[in-house]
This record gives C-alpha cells, structure tokens and sequence, in this order.
C-alpha cells in the first residue's frame, strides 16, 4: 500500500526531431504530459547541423532526461519516427554508424526507468512535440 507522499506518477513524453534540408539546421522538441494532459515540461532546442534521424535521437535523449528529473514510476514514450521506435525495440539493427552512439545514449536512459512503453504515433498525434522543434529551428535560422 502506498501512502499519500508516493503517487503512482504516470508520465507521456511525445519527442520529435526536425531537420531542414536533412541534413540542414535541426531542432528537437519534448512534450511531458501527466495522464490528464496537463503539460509538465517541454523541451524545445536547436542542435544545429543534423540530419532527421539524429535529430529524432536528440529528441528522444533530450525527453528521457526531462522525463528521468521528475522521477516516474511508468513512462510512456511516444514518437512518430518509426526507425527510432523499431530500433529501440530491437526490430531493426543499427546500421548507420553515425546513430549509434545516439542510439546507445536512449538504451542507457531507458534503463534508468522502472516500467516504460514506447511506440510509433502517426505525426498529426506529435504535433506538440513537432511545433517545440521547429520553433527551436525558427528560432536559429
């Protein structure tokens, strides 16, 4: 039984990852819901020149360490890049070098979380996440 001090804390991260050009200028954005909606935090960044599937990374990383700082108990993950959600799972392999050591990066901080889901969203369902990393590209270039 839990007392009053320790909620069961449920927590949405919706990342996405921009580049223009790709590769070009890239942002990334972070969107942290509780599970009424309410936004907890959001991440909005520029990371320079990437391309898509770095960016998407960036994302991911940048979301896991907003998302590990408020401490949940389950963290449901949501991105709409499909090759991101497949390699995490262990669908695809990790065949571009350069994704890697980003790649790595997210599998170490997923493990820092007791209880995680993860999956591929369709892009009109990441629009939050989708506007913070253009903003952040806007905001640069």
């Amino acid at each position: 039984m839990m007392g009053p001090s320790t909620p069961n804390r449920t927590l949405f991260l919706y990342c996405d990852g921009a580049a223009r050009g790709n590769p070009g200028p890239a942002g990334i954005g972070a969107r942290i819901e509780d599970e009424r909606g309410n936004i907890v935090r959001e991440v909005s960044k520029f990371i320079g020149h990437a391309t898509n599937n770095q960016a998407e990374y960036s994302a991911l990383i940048a979301g896991l360490k907003a998302a590990s700082e408020l401490s949940p108990d389950v963290v449901h993950i949501r991105l709409d890049s499909e090759l991101v959600v497949k390699q995490i799972k262990g669908e695809y392999r990790v065949r571009n070098i350069a994704l890697k050591s980003f790649y790595d990066e997210a599998t170490r901080l997923l493990r820092g979380f007791k209880k995680r889901t993860i999956s591929h969203i369709p892009r009109e369902q990441n629009r939050g996440a989708d506007l913070l990393a253009n903003l952040a590209i806007d905001g640069h270039v």
